[in-house]
């Protein structure tokens, strides 16, 4: 073959798959696959069986939220699957048992609505033990996906990788609600049973044929049995912690998920509340802020892709302004709840799902360019940090969004005021975001980078 040949070659394998053979577009998103996995699994447990214990059942609303709440606690754990991850040899075996042990729990989380109509406390004893399990089963195959894209995604093409992955989760969360809400026709629980089992099988058998042949690819930064005996759990962690910018941006994800989580339970009843809208228009509603999210991830995606080489920081700067622009339009709700009916609410939530979008994806892509910066090849471990944050931000977030309102609604004896009281304070806490992430990636820059057992700053990437 002629030089020229084999240069032209070169250039078509690297279109493909990615420099030095690293992960390209395909491959990312053949790990999208696995992540639309997730969703589709997840969205039965948190809304679908939510609604059926409350309405079907009659339970109380607050017992599936404490029992969401308590897969999001679990997670806690997640640096530990990260270190699994990081010293196991393989990702892509705690991904698929990971997802294997989310089907199963999510299955047998459906059928417990069987139990409840005999024994509300077997009923409960066995739905706490299921959601623990999806804790797990989450926090395993989710922390060692993110850690997988990270170490074999090129830095330039991470911004756009983490929005194809999440755009691909929200489109298997939106498809398998359509789907599954067809096949649920005429309800009972047995169907319920059989179409969570049904939607776990072929979500694993997606995920599994995803993955497969994925780790042939080579590492940016090694896992830990490639470059020596394994770090135990507990240096691997100190060794992030004392990682001052780990520190910093593990503040920043709690403070910001804590912020866009919220809303999430008293979006729907100010909609009712102050609105006049019925459940079928304010669940409308939540579809247009989930289209706004959607339309923020895509801008940041198509950004890192076009400018993603030529402008320094463009993660961080996506990151600012998705703040700004959450805590703007937060702010512009606590007038609204003043004027109520009067205000163009639809497009106005599609403005706060546009600029959560662009931060939330930032955040990720960030996330990802900051894992491989670790001396011992611990980006599953730094993933686990941030996704424990992440996810006790979100059981929380929900939890302080209601008692703020009811404690608003008993302090001033208004809807309206109690609700603008809840939007000003996620406000204040997008600020104090934004304040945080301006001094990510500060003292990379002073220094002039970093070692040489580092990657770039994320400054210098994306």
């Amino acid at each position: 073959m002629s030089q020229s040949a084999k240069a032209l070659s070169h250039r078509d394998g690297s279109r493909k798959t990615g420099p030095s053979g690293r992960l390209g577009w395909i491959d990312i998103l053949r790990l999208g696959l696995v992540q639309a996995a997730l969703g589709a699994i997840v969205v039965l447990t948190n809304s679908t069986l939510n609604r059926v214990m409350i309405v079907e059942l009659g339970l109380a609303a607050i017992v599936p939220g404490l029992l969401v709440g308590v897969h999001y606690g679990v997670q806690i754990t997640r640096p530990l699957w990260g270190h699994r991850s990081d010293t196991g040899g393989s990702r892509t075996v705690w991904i698929l048992l990971g997802l294997a042990l989310l089907a199963l729990s999510g299955t047998l989380a459906s059928a417990t609505t069987l139990l409840f109509a005999d024994s509300h406390a077997l009923g409960l004893t066995i739905a706490f033990i299921a959601y623990v399990l999806i804790g797990v089963g989450i926090g395993a195959s989710g922390t060692s996906l993110l850690a997988l894209l990270a170490t074999r995604t090129p830095p330039e093409r991470r911004a756009t990788a983490a929005t194809i992955t999440w755009m691909m989760m929200i489109m298997g969360i939106i498809v398998t609600s359509i789907i599954t809400g067809i096949a649920l026709e005429p309800y009972s629980h047995l169907r319920l049973i059989e179409v969570t089992a049904a939607t776990g099988a072929v979500a694993f058998l997606i995920a599994w044929l995803a993955v497969l042949g994925i780790e042939r690819k080579p590492a940016i930064t090694p896992m830990q049995t490639a470059s020596g005996p394994p770090a135990r759990f507990s240096d691997s962690l100190r060794e992030v912690w004392h990682d001052g910018e780990a520190r910093l941006f593990t503040l920043f994800i709690a403070m910001s998920m804590l912020a866009y989580s919220t809303q999430d339970l008293i979006l729907e009843p100010f909609a009712g509340l102050l609105f006049g809208m019925s459940p079928g228009q304010s669940t409308q509603l939540s579809g247009t802020q989930h289209a706004g999210v959607f339309a923020g991830m895509a801008v940041v995606g198509l950004g890192g892709f076009l400018l993603g080489k030529r402008v320094p920081g463009l993660s961080r700067l996506f990151i600012i302004a998705g703040c700004l622009g959450s805590a703007a339009t937060l702010a512009l709700l606590c007038l609204a709840s003043t004027v109520a009916p009067h205000w163009p609410l639809a497009p106005h939530i599609f403005v706060l799902g546009f600029a959560n979008g662009m931060f939330a994806v930032a955040a990720i892509g960030t996330m990802m360019q900051l894992a491989t910066r670790g001396r011992t090849g611990n980006a599953g471990m730094r993933m686990g940090v941030w996704g424990a944050a992440q996810a006790i931000s979100f059981g929380f977030g929900g939890l302080l969004g209601s008692i703020a309102l009811d404690l608003g609604r008993l302090i001033t004896g208004s809807d309206g005021s109690a609700f603008g009281l809840v939007f000003g304070l996620e406000a204040l806490l997008f600020l104090a975001s934004t304040m945080v992430a301006l001094r990510i990636g500060r003292g990379a820059a002073r220094s002039g980078g970093m070692a040489t057992t580092h990657s770039p700053s994320i400054q210098a990437a994306e």
